[in-house]
């Protein structure tokens, strides 16, 4: 008996030593709503993981042996601007060799991952306002337009299998009658059990607001003939008093008609177009000085004539030590000559109209705008970056002059120890950097800190560039504790835009303007330069050096984000909305466009600029939508139905459901000063699906 045992012991075992398979098979990933799941598969030989998609992840690229791979997905990668895919697929290869040495082959891993689910509706408000209403049942005082609800009329034959009764109007034989529809329709926008009589053989009564929403609700329906308001009438006798104001009329935009403007989609983003009908008022009439310390600038340029303080003036040349801040060109990335400091400059400054001056042959007449539009904004122009940049102590020099403290200038040299005092006879009430380097220390650092901090204290805000690294790394002198860092931000073909691929982020990060997308790569904001797509960058003022005249050039950066921030505090100054730096940089913080997660964070600082709202603009728009923005910067645009329902399919991650009006013009809806209802949503395999219901702004 116990040799009986040892051997079906040793059958079990030679049973259980079967060989490994010669050969991998296909393999199916199923990941569902989870974040990660394992394959595995029996093998004798040797594998080698390729061709695995950004979204995913293995845990293990190469192994000998049995397969056993851990699979990863990052949803968010590959999620499109309009999320509008339930679930994701792709594949990838699994390279094998049997363990004879001599047989080979490829396996392919099929993977498919769902997405999660955020749904929910943007509502108009319950309550009607005057540009959406045609009468309520309610208001019955006699004002033109009033109604008492909608007769419906229903096309022939569709009332048959319909009854009157206590409750409204029940399907007798057919529930899905045209009628019961209608109802259930209605009772989507809010309105439950409505009242209804009957008219004729086919009309009906709803007593209902007979707003445009609910009419057009009704109008959509095919068996629906007709649906117009109930309307009230009125003896025909003059009365005494004046109709009551039932909403305020809107502004009309300001398009500016210069050649280019058209490209300068940023101050589109920004609201610029409200900002510029306030400016027809006359409002903004204190004059600000801005000081660019950059490379210059070319006084010739004609948009830029009379915008500019000149050589005896007060600007100067920090390199050269002479009073004429001319940019004489620094060779840029193209092998050409780029006129940086004139390029910043005309993102504040530039002329409106037609230039002044002889027009050279083939140069534009108009050319672009500038944000300032008629306010009486002047740059003081100091030269600082040479050829190879610039060094602490000539900025440090250049930020004393500009904010107004008396500097010796030239600077001291061993045959010159003691060059006389300067004082600059326009301080600044505000500095603009366009410059900065990642390695400095805050040690070496502090010299030019110290001068921000002291212009601080007498009044005068700097901002300064972020970098363009795309890295956490803090910029001097972006990180000087007073300074004002600006980074980047771009179109990206949503409601709401995102953080440039370049642009650093890191706590000092205080606000965000736009700067455009670099390299060419997007072009969302519909311009045509030349007959092609115009990139998502900055067009601004430039130099033409090979035939030294006027011209006009693309850049983009945080170099180009930062002038939006300096003209928008020139502007708020202007106007007298504010005084003094902290208030101007409180309110320019106070009415920026949240992006990314809830408050201010290191991406877009306390959110992008929005000039219609910190300036009070009129409102030029009033369009009802919805903004999707995720913790990390991100942004979607899922499709709204015709009652402003939405179903968005993404990854996981932390998101602001925003639905709100635009009334500034620039598509981004639910901003400050603008009617809002916003939720804050968190998806991920153990909340796969939330409907966050009706928003309603207001």
């Amino acid at each position: 008996m116990k040799r009986a045992l040892a051997l079906g012991g040793l059958t079990a075992l030679l049973m259980s030593c079967s060989p490994a398979p010669v050969k991998l098979n296909d393999m199916t990933v199923d990941l569902g709503q989870a974040t990660s799941t394992t394959v595995t598969q029996s093998f004798g030989g040797t594998w080698r993981v390729t061709g695995v998609p950004l979204w995913l992840s293995v845990n293990r690229e190469t192994g000998s042996g049995a397969v056993a791979l851990t699979v990863t997905a990052d949803r968010n990668a590959v999620t499109p601007l309009q999320a509008d895919r339930p679930t994701l697929t792709d594949t990838f290869k699994v390279e094998w060799t049997a363990a004879d040495g001599q047989t080979s082959g490829t396996a392919l891993v099929k993977v498919s991952a769902a997405q999660y689910t955020l749904s929910g509706r943007v509502q108009e408000q319950a309550s009607v306002s005057a540009a959406d209403t045609l009468g309520t049942p309610a208001l019955n005082s006699g004002a033109a337009g009033e109604s008492n609800g909608i007769i419906v009329t229903y096309r022939s034959g569709t009332l048959r299998d319909a009854v009157l009764s206590s409750d409204g109007l029940q399907a007798q034989s057919a529930p899905a009658s045209s009628a019961g529809r209608s109802v259930a329709t209605l009772q989507e926008l809010g309105v439950t059990r409505p009242q209804k009589r009957a008219l004729t053989g086919q009309s009906l009564v709803l007593s209902v607001p007979a707003t445009r929403q609910a009419l057009d609700t009704l109008r959509r329906d095919p068996n629906v003939e007709r649906a117009v308001p109930n309307r009230v009438l009125h003896v025909l006798s003059t009365g005494t008093g004046e109709a009551p104001m039932t909403g305020e009329a809107l502004a009309a935009p300001l398009l500016p008609t210069d050649q280019y403007a058209p490209l300068q989609w940023a101050f589109t983003l920004m609201g610029y177009r409200a900002v510029w009908r306030d400016m027809e008022a006359g409002k903004y009439n204190r004059p600000v000085t801005v000081a660019v310390l950059d490379s210059g600038v070319r006084f010739e340029h004609p948009d830029l004539a009379g915008k500019l303080y000149g050589s005896k003036e007060g600007a100067l040349d920090f390199v050269d030590g002479d009073t004429d801040p001319t940019d004489p060109g620094a060779p840029d990335s193209l092998g050409d000559r780029a006129t940086h400091g004139t390029h910043v400059t005309g993102i504040i400054a530039a002329n409106w109209g037609q230039n002044a001056g002889p027009i050279c042959a083939g140069c534009s007449p108009t050319g672009v705008v500038g944000a300032s539009y008629r306010a009486p904004v002047k740059v003081l122009p100091l030269r600082v970056l040479g050829g190879q940049g610039t060094d602490v102590a000539t900025l440090t020099t250049a930020l004393q002059y500009a904010a107004g403290q008396a500097v010796p200038f030239p600077a001291p040299t061993a045959q010159n120890p003691n060059p006389p005092q300067v004082t600059n006879p326009h301080p600044a009430q505000v500095i603009n950097l366009s410059l900065g380097g990642p390695d400095l220390t805050s040690e070496e650092a502090a010299p030019m800190c110290e001068a921000i901090a002291a212009a601080r204290e007498l009044g005068v805000l700097t901002f300064a560039a972020a970098g363009n690294d795309s890295s956490a790394t803090p910029y001097y002198p972006a990180a000087c504790p007073a300074a004002v860092a600006v980074g980047s931000v771009t179109l990206s073909g949503g409601s709401a835009p995102v953080k440039a691929w370049y642009s650093n982020h890191y706590p000092k990060v205080e606000l965000s303007a736009p700067g455009g997308a670099s390299l060419g790569a997007s072009h969302l904001n519909g311009g045509t330069l030349n007959g092609q797509p115009f990139p998502d960058d900055i067009f601004s003022t430039a130099w033409n050096y090979q035939k030294n005249e006027p011209s006009y050039q693309a850049m983009a950066g945080t170099s180009q984000a930062t002038p939006q921030a300096s003209a928008l505090a020139a502007l708020l100054l202007s106007k007298g909305v504010t005084t003094g730096a902290e208030a101007t940089l409180a309110r320019m913080k106070s009415t920026a466009t949240d992006l990314g997660a809830a408050g201010p964070d290191d991406l877009f600082g306390a959110g992008m600029l929005n000039a219609a709202a910190a300036l009070n603009a009129p409102a030029v728009s009033d369009t009802l939508g919805l903004r999707l923005q995720d913790d990390q910067g991100r942004t979607f645009q899922p499709a709204l139905n015709t009652l402003g329902q939405f179903t968005a399919y993404v990854g996981d991650g932390t998101y602001q459901v925003i639905g709100g009006r635009d009334q500034n013009g620039n598509g981004i809806y639910g901003e400050v000063q603008e009617p809002h209802a916003s939720k804050q949503v968190t998806l991920g395999p153990s909340l796969p699906a939330v409907n966050v219901g009706s928003l309603v702004p207001q």
